[in-house]
């Protein structure tokens, strides 16, 4: 008899930066495979430098390296906002603007859930993340920065 599976937790990563000695803590959640496109990996919030934190898309199929695509963040709670995003990673997650670092350090860490549209040219990727347990591990990764 199989239990249900528990509910996605934040995975805490460490990654090898550009620079000799330079890593990068990370917490990443992934999406909800009955609600997403089989292209959205899930949620990606890493430290950065100078004490900043970013917050990315991860997908698994990359957009082109120079693309700039529009990002759509429904909370579950209500609220929807757009940005510009860049590519990171070879195209394969996509950098958020600053501004929303500051939902991953405040209202997401209240909300159940959040929705992502990724659009580029004709192309449009949408997944759905669970941000249960974000209070912790956000306060895990900033434990964790700079060290």
């Amino acid at each position: 008899m199989d239990n249900p599976a528990p509910a996605s937790i934040w995975k805490f990563t460490r990654t090898q930066g550009a620079r000799d000695g330079e890593s990068f803590a990370a917490i990443m959640k992934t999406a909800d495979t009955a609600q997403s496109d089989p292209d959205f990996a899930g949620l990606i919030v890493r430290c950065a430098p100078r004490g900043k934190v970013d917050v990315l898309v991860a997908l698994i199929r990359p957009f082109p390296p120079r693309s700039h695509p529009k990002v759509t963040i429904a909370a579950s709670g209500g609220g929807t906002l757009t940005f510009d995003g860049s590519m990171a990673a070879a195209g394969a997650a996509v950098q958020l603007p600053d501004e929303v670092s500051a939902f991953a350090a405040g209202k997401w860490q209240t909300t159940p859930s959040l929705s992502v549209v990724v659009r580029e040219d004709d192309s449009e990727i949408k997944g759905t993340v669970a941000l249960n347990g974000l209070r912790e591990a956000y306060h895990s990764l900033l434990a964790n920065c700079g060290r």
